[in-house]
């Protein structure tokens, strides 16, 4: 009998930005907020959830098969995993994030190497120690339980290396950011021996297929519209595809029905300019996944 897989479903501020993802992809996970060992509608696999913080241990050691965790993570514990895709996806945006060195407004740190001898307060604190090593620059890192901006505002530390989408709530503190140290998405990892399982390994790429799919498709949406004959030339000339629309006649008449898939960042200046070509009834849907 085939264990099923054991996967690790990130606590926290991706925890519900997860489940909407499985969710597009196929699997619905249900949580009882008192139990760290959700319901899945699949039989082949076991979800348990912990910090992402962890995560690469567990699917190190091998208590979990796999899992979804940052790179961030995977690098500060400078875990034995296999990476298995790619996932760019946060509560915020799709986008990855940063980890960034960041100071004081009026600190008269500009560089790395004004830091020689002074105090960073971060959360990343193996990954920070190595990164100025590895530059020959002595610094004194402590870890930060939380609420790592206030420490260099209220003049505990020096600097602080945080993680930020957009650097507004760094500005918001007060702080300007000198240097980025590295950028960070979600992967989805896997145990070595598991990742060596053909029916585990089988599970956690079609994991990945979905996951990915489903990535893809926030991004694009779909478009239909009715096309004159003597206008076609002209709309289909305004069509970016992933491979080429499609076009079918309609029923005794000289108009054609057009369909392709586009990115959401173009459409709504597209859709004006396809009706000034010529096309008509033009209907707008989101997909769910593309593979």
């Amino acid at each position: 009998m085939t264990m099923p897989l054991k996967l690790g479903i990130p606590k926290g501020s991706l925890q519900n930005a997860t489940f909407a993802l499985f969710k597009r992809s196929g699997w619905t996970i249900n949580v009882n907020d008192r139990s760290y060992f959700p319901e899945i509608n699949d039989d082949a696999i076991e979800c348990a959830i912990c910090r992402a913080q962890e995560m690469s241990r567990y699917v190190e050691n091998g208590t979990l098969d796999a899992g979804l965790t940052g790179k961030d993570w995977i690098a500060e514990n400078e875990s034995d995993v296999h990476v298995v895709a790619d996932l760019v996806y946060s509560k915020v945006s799709a986008r990855p994030a940063r980890w960034v060195l960041a100071v004081p407004y009026d600190s008269s740190v500009a560089s790395l190497e004004d830091l020689k001898g002074k105090k960073i307060s971060t959360e990343l604190v193996a990954f920070t120690k190595r990164y100025f090593e590895t530059r020959g620059i002595p610094v004194k890192v402590e870890f930060s339980w939380g609420a790592t901006e206030a420490k260099v505002v209220s003049g505990l530390a020096d600097a602080i290396v945080e993680v930020t989408e957009t650097g507004s709530t760094i500005k918001a503190h007060g702080l300007r950011i000198i240097h980025e140290l590295m950028q960070t998405n979600t992967q989805l990892i896997a145990n070595r021996t598991a990742w060596e399982d053909s029916q585990k390994r089988e599970k956690i790429e079609q994991i990945a297929l979905l996951l990915k799919g489903a990535l893809l498709g926030e991004k694009l949406v779909g478009i239909k519209m009715n096309v004159p004959e003597d206008k076609l030339p002209e709309v289909v000339g305004l069509l970016p595809s992933l491979n080429a629309p499609t076009i079918a006649s309609l029923y005794n008449s000289n108009w054609f029905s057009v369909e392709t898939v586009i990115g959401t960042n173009v459409v709504r200046d597209l859709i004006p300019e396809l009706l000034k070509k010529g096309a008509e009834g033009i209907i707008e849907y989101p997909l769910n996944k593309v593979i």
